[in-house]
């Protein structure tokens, strides 16, 4: 086991809030490997980097010779994380979230150490609790307490339902931690509330209160928004090293120190040395070269990132169109279809709203030409044309 104060720093790392900090030091102090819990519904058959911003804690925490429980929540799933949401999120089907548990169990330990690793599932105990036993568990809160977590309130405020089911999912996420004995729980920012209530039930049922460690929510492509499948600004880690390379490179300057400090395993001098380097004058894009190398490697290998590099170089420093552009056909409606539709349909985009964003930043072009009109018509017939969005996304497109 690492000294107290080298893995206080360690775990601190990008860390956005540790409650408490003090409980934290008394049990680093027992010496004792401490049981490190982070739970993750399966409700998508893919992890992006921004769920590897907690996975990436649980690898520290790992090193550091501590006991990781990674918990699929395959019950949890089936009712649907409220969170965030305005109004009640439809629950996934026992198919659906058995499937994409098998999805996470294989990546994630493109992160972690599979023989140091023990992967939980909360129906594990949940299909065991008795009706009698779910009534004793919401007796140990309240409705008044639900109502302080801001998106219940907004909703409750507003006149929007609110179903019984939604306020059972911080009470069961926090039972988890009961069932689990965790001494340290790990959750982004927007579960702050949820990680409280597993500190209460934790207190309620006898156990020694469990250290909550908030992460923040990582940025996704557009350095906005938080990474999201659904907003498109997101980067798989099973997408090809090509693929992730330039997406990684797309990022703006300011948002790549966001990256290093939450997703890379070098030392922080290290990334202090890389911002003195840019203020002497060297080109950010070679820092952020580093960077993707590194990202990359994690998900592939060194080969494979230091060829993506190559291919990056010779694509969009070069000007050179890459080799494999696929080729698509697109339906039209009466011989003609908007611009929009045909970026969606030719897989460039996975939806309209996102193509006329891209549209109005300049980012999509047909044969090298800009395009700026967003209620361009394409008709159908004559040659394939590529069609371009961004420096990544290309495919060689037939109007039929």
């Amino acid at each position: 086991m690492a000294a107290v104060e080298e893995s206080l720093n360690i775990i601190k790392r990008g860390a956005e809030e540790i409650l408490v900090e003090a409980e934290l030091v008394a049990k680093l102090k027992t010496g004792k490997p401490l049981r490190i819990k982070a739970g993750f519904d399966p409700t998508a058959p893919d992890l992006h980097l921004g769920h590897t911003v907690l996975i990436n804690k649980l690898r520290q925490f790992q090193d550091l010779g501590h006991e990781i429980l990674f918990l699929i929540g395959d019950f949890t799933g089936m009712i649907g994380d409220p969170t965030g949401k305005s109004v009640t999120r439809p629950p996934l089907t026992k198919e659906d979230v058995i499937e994409n548990a098998k999805s996470y169990e294989q990546q994630i330990f493109k992160i972690l150490d599979k023989s140091k690793t023990e992967v939980m599932f909360n129906s594990t105990w949940m299909d065991k609790m008795s009706p009698a036993e779910m009534i004793q568990l919401t007796a140990k809160h309240t409705v008044a307490r639900m109502l302080e977590r801001d998106d219940f309130s907004k909703r409750y405020k507003s006149g929007q339902s609110i179903a019984i089911h939604e306020f059972l999912y911080p009470l069961i996420q926090g039972y988890d931690s009961v069932a689990m004995r965790a001494d340290v729980e790990l959750g982004g920012t927007d579960q702050k509330f949820n990680l409280l209530v597993g500190r209460q039930l934790q207190e309620a049922y006898g156990q020694k209160p469990q250290v909550v460690l908030t992460m923040p929510l990582l940025e996704g492509l557009d350095g906005v928004q938080k990474m999201s499948k659904s907003l498109g600004n997101y980067i798989g880690i099973d997408e090809a090293p090509d693929e992730m390379f330039g997406k990684l490179m797309s990022i703006s300057d300011d948002l790549m120190w966001r990256y290093f400090e939450l997703l890379s395993f070098r030392p922080e001098s290290d990334i202090e040395g890389f911002k003195q380097q840019i203020a002497d004058g060297t080109n950010p894009r070679d820092i952020k070269f580093i960077l993707c190398e590194e990202i990359v490697s994690r998900f592939h290998d060194l080969a494979a990132a230091q060829q993506a590099q190559q291919n990056f170089i010779a694509r969009f420093q070069k000007g050179a169109m890459p080799d494999d552009i696929k080729e698509v056909s697109v339906k039209s409606v009466d011989g003609k279809i908007g611009i929009a539709n045909l970026l969606k349909d030719a897989g460039l985009e996975s939806s309209t709203s996102n193509a006329m964003r891209m549209i109005r930043q300049g980012a999509v072009k047909i044969d090298g030409e800009k395009v700026e009109d967003t209620k361009l018509v394409v008709v159908a017939g004559g040659d394939a044309k590529i069609y371009q969005i961004g420096k990544r996304k290309f495919a060689k497109v037939t109007v039929i």
